[in-house]
């Protein structure tokens, strides 16, 4: 696992051109790809689908914003939700697994964290944020420790997306 505490300066404008690079990669790769977002609440998927003849690649993309949706739509396993939470490293792996499977797509992401401004009434922080891919063989994930102080929810989610987007590339 990968922590990185940074601040994003990205737009939506420079998410979708670093999105463009990574369909024409993953097109000549024929390589598909499938995601499932919690904190970013379906962001990646808007993302990508701007990008004109992303179809060919995109298998679609799960919002699982609650614990149910989790488990029953990705596979997380409970006993992974009660030991460790909703937003946590293994989470985040059992989602990108789980849609990579449910969506039969060559990668899976997942996204799970804490946008803010307020906490999710645990001791974790606003800002902490979990992004995996998934190949079905190896899982590699990036802690992100966020510390804006503006516009903070917009800035936790942009940088999730950045960050799943470059972990794609």
């Amino acid at each position: 696992m990968y922590n990185i505490g940074r601040r994003s300066r990205m737009t939506e404008n420079d998410l979708i051109l670093l999105a463009e690079e990574v369909v024409e990669k993953l097109k000549k790769s024929n390589t598909t790809l499938a995601v499932a977002e919690s904190c970013t609440g379906g962001w990646l998927s808007k993302i990508l689908t701007e990008i004109s003849g992303v179809s060919a690649i995109y298998q679609g993309g799960v919002c699982s914003y609650s614990n149910n949706v989790k488990m029953k739509v990705l596979g997380v396993r409970e006993e992974t939700l009660k030991a460790y939470g909703a937003v946590s490293t293994q989470t985040a792996e059992e989602m990108a697994n789980g849609v990579r499977k449910a969506l039969e797509s060559d990668l899976g992401i997942g996204i799970t964290g804490i946008a803010g401004p307020l906490s999710d009434n645990t001791q974790k922080p606003v800002g902490l944020i979990y992004v995996s891919l998934a190949d079905g063989n190896v899982t590699k994930t990036i802690e992100l420790k966020n510390n804006f102080s503006d516009n903070v929810r917009l800035q936790n989610r942009l940088s999730a997306v950045e960050t799943a987007l470059k972990l794609l590339k």
